[in-house]
């Protein structure tokens, strides 16, 4: 997938006029592309127009205006989006209680070697991650996963770890279907 350029990105005073024009389309392709897995999981899969929108809304929250820094959000951020053939996404484990939540996070420690994206053939894409994203004793409750699905749209979620509470398949609807196979074609 194309990165966002330095080009597509509007100064800080210009996006905050049209912030309130620009947000509920972005919003809207966000919500197509979650994917809610059991009551923990949320994966948020990734294009140009999310990660442009959150260097956007980076620079807005913490007034960035120096280039440097606008370059450093449009880095970070690009990370997120697959290469060619690829699927960037988000993951989201959400827990409200604290305590449960550190000790889930520790117990599932694993779970990124568990996660799969299913093709229509069957085939079991597994997620890749970045190292330095993996803790010590415990899981971050917010990773960066890639798919190489080899620009093939999937038709599920596939969580394999031994854990009832994640275990299962996420059947993906024809619209997020659809916004994934359009993300793959660009």
């Amino acid at each position: 997938m194309k990165k966002v350029s330095r080009e597509e990105i509007m100064d800080f005073v210009t996006y905050v006029e049209r912030r309130d024009q620009i947000r509920p389309g972005l919003l809207e392709a966000k919500r197509i592309r979650r994917v809610q897995h059991g009551p923990a999981l949320t994966l948020l899969f990734e294009n140009r127009d999310t990660v442009r929108y959150q260097v956007q809304e980076m620079m807005r929250i913490e007034q960035i205006i120096r280039e440097a820094d606008i370059q450093h959000e449009l880095d970070t951020y690009n990370e997120l989006l697959g290469e060619a053939g690829e699927l960037g996404c988000t993951l989201l484990i959400g827990l409200e209680d604290e305590e449960e939540r550190n000790q889930k996070l520790a117990a599932w420690q694993g779970l990124l070697e568990h996660i799969f994206l299913v093709l229509d053939d069957g085939t079991r894409v597994r997620a890749t991650w970045d190292e330095r994203q993996a803790g010590r004793g415990r899981l971050s409750s917010v990773q960066y996963l890639k798919f190489d699905t080899g620009g093939r749209v999937p038709r599920s979620v596939l969580v394999d770890l031994a854990d009832e509470e994640l275990q299962g398949e996420t059947l993906l609807n024809e619209e997020q279907c659809a916004a994934l196979a359009e993300d793959l074609g660009t």
